[in-house]
């Protein structure tokens, strides 16, 4: 009797049951990779819109010191003497798939209202008569399905 316990007591899992736990394992994988991709587009979203905010600070305070007037070049302007900030950030647009954006590298390029509308170039987009700043990038739509210019 001793020896059937025993042996009772060695056995190992059976086939059945490391099969079940191999697809659970599978289905909570498919459910969270996609949510974290997804988490990953949104970050560097984020990252952009923090860029977008800081650059649209700088303008007005740039604004404020010059007593009513903007830079006409927003780079140097906001560079020089790292009085306002250090550089121009960049913007990255990250690629979304489910609304067929297939994304813009990081540039820091600037274009400006006397070269034309937004475009799709990339980077940023400022108009010195009224001091706006955009990210130019006019198609494209975000993870929530916003234009990337409309921001």
């Amino acid at each position: 009797m001793s020896k059937l316990l025993k042996r009772a007591a060695e056995r190992g899992f059976t086939l059945i049951e490391l099969m079940i736990v191999v697809a659970i394992i599978g289905i909570l994988a498919a459910i969270a990779i996609p949510k974290f991709a997804d988490l990953i587009t949104k970050s560097k979203e984020s990252s952009a819109k923090g860029s977008l905010g800081a650059l649209r600070s700088a303008v007005s305070i740039y604004y404020s010191d010059t007593e009513g007037i903007f830079p006409v070049d927003m780079a140097v302007g906001l560079t020089s003497g790292n009085k306002y900030l250090d550089q121009v950030p960049g913007v990255t647009i990250p690629p979304v798939s489910m609304v067929s954006n297939p994304g813009h590298v990081n540039s820091t390029a600037i274009r400006t209202l006397a070269a034309g509308a937004i475009n799709e170039a990339g980077g940023w987009y400022y108009n010195s008569g009224i001091g706006t700043v955009q990210v130019n990038c006019a198609a494209h739509l975000d993870t929530k399905g916003s234009t990337w210019s409309l921001w």
